[in-house]
């Protein structure tokens, strides 16, 4: 059974790495079985994943004082060498290992730089009939192929917002990808959100699984629209985003722990002030300008071709690439 450490040794990481996070929680002093079991059930697994919380979350989520926290979480940093710097060297090969998941169409591809990236946030926006689910599903089916054929021979964890997953286009898709569609359908793991809580709440679920399966993707369609129906007007401003920040903190957190690629599709909403040139932009402001590693803006073109425009990344020039919705999936 894939554990976690199998996963992220997937990504590169050094027996040194991995010898650290096989440290039990309960060898860090102040921990015993019942404050570990706690904070397991928190989402807090390994060494690393105790070392960069706030003292604040482990002292809720353990029910025990900040200061024991504090104590333990300094413990948990001195075991990790957590702090310690690395030449540039050493983060340009360990890239080199990322994974990345085929798109289907060989322009998108190359737009993102080889694929849908592990360890990072991709996000999808666009109007509505652009493809941003059309993708989410073709990814979903795609990093269950080999790597030689553009996956990472993973399962998916699928978090639907807004009831738009079709587990009838995974089997078009599969078909044309060369997937059996049953296995398709089986590995991918599907869940309804049916408020912002129950959203956050879903990825803790999906560390738990990805600690018994091995997940490569989780894909949240759509990231924004249960946030942006319950917190309406300006006096609810303040709250969305920081509960929309404290989610894409923890996507983040999940796709370095588990080398996997999360993808978010997101809404778009128009601004009146602007008079020429598209009027639309994605929902989520700074917040998820900031947290999203690379942001693709999709819009429709002459049917059954859709424009994707690459809007911001912190290594690729900006750009666009022109792909087709059809029967089988994305294609260029």
């Amino acid at each position: 059974m894939p554990t976690k450490n199998a996963g992220r040794g997937a990504s590169g990481g050094d027996a040194e790495a991995e010898s650290k996070a096989e440290i039990a929680l309960e060898d860090l002093p102040g921990i015993g079985a019942t404050t570990a079991e706690k904070l397991r059930e928190a989402g807090y697994t390994d060494l690393m994943e105790l070392a960069v919380a706030s003292p604040g979350d482990v002292a809720e989520a353990a029910e025990i004082g900040t200061a024991i926290a504090q104590k333990i979480i300094g413990e948990a940093r001195r075991k990790a060498d957590v702090g310690q710097f690395e030449s540039g060297t050493t983060l340009l090969e360990r890239r080199k290992r990322l994974g990345r998941i085929t798109t289907g169409a060989k322009a998108l591809d190359e737009l993102l730089g080889g694929g849908v990236e592990t360890q990072a946030i991709t996000e999808f926006s666009g109007e509505f009939g652009t493809g941003k689910t059309q993708l989410a599903h073709q990814i979903a089916v795609n990093v269950q192929l080999p790597v030689d054929q553009g996956g990472l021979s993973g399962e998916v964890v699928y978090i639907d917002t807004e009831s738009t997953f079709r587990p009838e286009r995974i089997v078009d898709m599969a078909k044309g990808s060369g997937v059996d569609p049953t296995d398709a359908l089986a590995r991918i793991h599907v869940a309804r959100a049916y408020n912002s809580n129950h959203q956050m709440l879903l990825v803790q679920k999906a560390q738990e699984l990805a600690r018994e399966k091995p997940i490569r993707l989780l894909v949240v369609d759509s990231l924004t629209a249960h946030f942006r129906s319950e917190y309406v007007g300006r006096a609810e401003l303040a709250p969305r985003q920081q509960l929309l920040n404290r989610h894409l903190h923890e996507l983040l957190r999940f796709s370095d722990t588990y080398n996997a690629s999360i993808v978010v599709t997101n809404q778009v909403s128009a601004r009146p002030d602007i008079l020429f040139g598209d009027p639309t932009r994605p929902i989520g402001g700074n917040i998820v300008a900031h947290a999203a590693t690379y942001r693709v803006y999709l819009r429709k073109s002459k049917p059954p071709r859709r424009i994707a425009r690459l809007i911001d990344s912190p290594n690729l020039p900006e750009g666009e690439a022109v792909f087709s919705l059809t029967t089988e999936g994305i294609r260029d």
